[in-house]
């Protein structure tokens, strides 16, 4: 049994694809995953399974459509085994994340998309934004205090943006955490 982290994009955003945790949470032990644990309610879970993420993926992306009302154009669904989630936090650019009260910080993970050439349709304001592509996930950061002059959100203009799910920093880390204590309990 091996430990994932499920990240869901375009659930419980802006009162539309409304996905209730605890429903979903239920949902995902009816299909026999194991230590099923949500956190905050924008489409983080932690699981055990014996399947590959493959699987996974595909299985947790047709019980969303059958079980919820949602657009299914916007909701997709990235598995990350504990490795691939330990690598993004383990090759973050030197300082990111380190200055929450500075910087807003996000890791955009990438589903099906190369982060070099993904980089390229980011349009960073310099002094305000910051981004660097790694490994399935591209790091962005922007100052706090310039935030609304941010360009990041004109990425959601792009076809892209579709392959796109986005968390902070925070979140990132906390999913680590919840997946090493997983781990611990097994």
């Amino acid at each position: 049994m091996n430990p994932y982290v499920i990240l869901i994009r375009g659930i419980n955003v802006g009162g539309k694809n409304i996905v209730p945790m605890a429903a979903l949470k239920k949902n995902l032990e009816e299909q026999g995953f194991a230590n099923v644990s949500t956190y905050i309610a924008s489409g983080n879970v932690v699981l055990v399974s014996d399947k590959p993420a493959g699987e996974i993926k595909v299985q947790v992306e047709q019980s969303l459509s059958e079980n919820f009302k949602l657009d299914d154009g916007f909701v997709k669904v990235l598995v990350l085994t504990h490795e691939q989630l330990q690598s993004v936090i383990d090759h973050k650019p030197n300082g990111f994340g380190e200055q929450p009260e500075k910087y807003h910080s996000d890791a955009i993970f990438l589903m099906e998309l190369d982060a070099a050439e993904t980089l390229a349709l980011f349009n960073p304001r310099e002094g305000v934004d910051e981004v660097w592509a790694g490994d399935g996930v591209i790091y962005s950061q922007r100052l706090s205090a310039l935030r609304t002059k941010s360009r990041l959100s004109k990425i959601m203009g792009t076809a892209a943006y579709k392959s796109m799910t986005i968390r902070n920093w925070n979140t990132t880390t906390k999913l680590l955490e919840m997946v090493r204590q997983v781990i611990s309990n097994q």
